[in-house]
């Protein structure tokens, strides 16, 4: 039994941790900075609660606005394409972007007054909301394209490597990104844990002194991407210099360190039509029409479903019905709205919830979100993505249940019969540490589909338009989030910040059938979409 589980380590992480070469660090870098932003995650939760007069479904809608920038993934790397021995100046531009986000965050909390008198806090508030995923999407297209110039192509000796051990470097360079990316969001939670620890009984304004302290922390943020851009180019002159003594010349040296020496050929498709969604897209947003977040997502699923059809035209019929029929259904899956913020709200407010015991939360989530890309690797291997999203969507349903029942009394229940051990706190724990792990699933079997049956010169193609269409389905998940949240309006207690009256008052009363419906919503539309795709003859990978 021993040996087994030493078996299981050893094949899972520590030959991870073996397979580990100095060139992967440089793109884990850029991809730690992606998941350490979640560092002020509460911060951002109580400072909107608290300080601002923005309603449920406003903050649904700003998220439709923060995701377009993901759903423009695909331009972005065929830019990146373009600029290859110039991407690192996205890099710097995207940390810029971020850092220019944090800092208007620690006006707003370190100068209040001197940015209202500016303009309104809740619009500086926006602005830092739609810079900071600008950013990080620069940031996220360049360091796919540098995990490719990490994989090394020759050995120690200057010689060749075989296509498997290359095959292999790569496998082991993705896996190691999205544990980069998790294990950031681990860090930054038992960063959470420590700095938030007795806050609940601090007085406001050094509670205040600590969201402004996180915020401060957060500018490591850019400065990690950048350094790995920097650690970058300076192991590529080191390289450099190692391949010139083994004799290689010039030419040879530039081929190996960036790729191909065939120029990337502009696609004015692409480009133009990117060019004239983003002029419509600040064009719609800053004229304030009805229905423009409507508008902007059609827009947005019609040229990608543009993208998708000439995509799919280099597949045979089986494989084009195969992607199309897993496209439908993941992207179903990830559009189920959500309860918004006014769950949260309640949390803090009727259960208690404070800052300290929420970075608790975060730690196990993203523990567990870590743990579950290896335990769950094989399953994902295994199983059709139906069957995945069939367990996925039955698993969610049953977990959602806790949060419906302590809406209406299950924690007091529960506490009055177990001496109050399973109280409010215990439910979540328990919740939150059966859910984690599930959330890295869904995704996983379309992109190894890709990964293993797209047409070879069409890869990172296929991997741009499917993950903005999957992007896509987050923002039809904001847009359903904002109409419920439309429909059952749940409010939290506002203050007049300089009087103190209370200009809305806390109103949880339709939360409950909030909650009741988006559970309802997550179990029956992923599979109606299975019933309906496996009626029209499509398949799943």
């Amino acid at each position: 039994m021993l040996h087994a589980i030493y078996r299981w380590i050893d094949r899972n992480l520590l030959e991870l941790g073996r397979e580990m070469r100095l060139s992967y660090l440089p793109p884990l870098m850029v991809y730690c900075a992606a998941g350490i932003s979640g560092l002020t995650g509460i911060v951002g939760t109580f400072f909107v609660k608290d300080y601002l007069g923005l309603s449920a479904a406003f903050l649904a809608a700003l998220g439709f606005w923060a995701g377009i920038p993901w759903a423009l993934k695909m331009p972005i790397g065929h830019l990146v394409d373009l600029l290859w021995r110039y991407k690192a100046g996205l890099v710097y531009l995207g940390a810029s972007l971020i850092a220019a986000s944090l800092f208007i965050m620690i006006g707003l909390i370190g100068n209040p007054d001197a940015m209202r008198a500016i303009m309104p806090a809740e619009a500086w508030f926006v602005l830092s909301v739609l810079l900071a995923p600008v950013g990080y999407v620069m940031q996220d297209a360049v360091a796919d394209a540098m995990t490719v110039e990490a994989v090394p192509q020759v050995d120690a000796h200057g010689q060749p490597l075989d296509e498997a051990t290359v095959r292999l470097m790569h496998t082991t360079m993705q896996t190691l990104g999205r544990v980069a990316i998790i294990g950031g969001s681990v860090m930054v939670s038992l960063a959470n844990v420590v700095l938030f620890k007795g806050a609940e009984a601090l007085p406001e304004a050094e509670k205040v002194a600590i969201y402004l302290h996180i915020y401060e922390l957060a500018l490591l943020i850019p400065l990690l991407s950048v350094s790995g851009v920097l650690l970058a180019g300076w192991l590529k002159r080191r390289e450099a210099r190692r391949l010139a003594a083994l004799g290689r010349d010039r030419a040879e040296i530039d081929r190996l360190l960036h790729g191909p020496q065939a120029r990337t050929a502009p696609n004015w498709w692409i480009l133009g039509g990117s060019a004239v969604f983003v002029a419509l897209t600040l064009g719609v947003g800053l004229s304030g029409m009805p229905y423009g977040q409507e508008i902007i997502f059609a827009g947005s699923f019609t040229v990608i479903a543009v993208m998708m059809g000439r995509l799919l035209r280099e597949l045979t019929p089986t494989a084009r019905n195969t992607l199309l029929g897993t496209a439908i259904i993941i992207f179903v899956f990830r559009a189920i709205p959500t309860p918004g913020a006014g769950s949260t709200w309640w949390m803090i407010d009727e259960l208690g919830f404070d800052q300290s015991f929420l970075a608790k939360l975060a730690l196990i989530a993203s523990s567990l979100t870590l743990l579950g890309l290896f335990l769950f690797r094989r399953f994902m291997a295994e199983r059709s993505i139906v069957y995945i999203v069939v367990f996925l969507t039955l698993a969610t349903t049953v977990l959602s249940l806790p949060i419906i029942g302590m809406y209406h009394g299950l924690h007091e229940w529960t506490a009055a019969r177990t001496g109050g051990i399973v109280d409010a706190r215990f439910i979540a724990v328990i919740d939150t540490a059966l859910e984690s792990p599930l959330g890295q699933i869904s995704m996983v079997p379309m992109l190894a589909w890709i990964a293993n049956s797209a047409p070879a010169h069409l890869k990172a193609t296929f991997f741009a338009v499917m993950s903005s269409f999957a992007n896509l389905a987050l923002s039809a998940s904001q847009l359903g989030t904002k109409y419920l949240n439309q429909l059952y309006t749940v409010t939290r207690e506002v203050r007049d910040a300089s009087t103190g009256a209370i200009t809305i008052p806390a109103d949880y009363s339709e939360l409950g059938m909030l909650l009741v419906t988006v559970t309802a919503l997550g179990l029956l539309l992923p599979l109606v979409a299975i019933g309906l795709t496996r009626s029209a003859g499509l398949r799943s990978a």
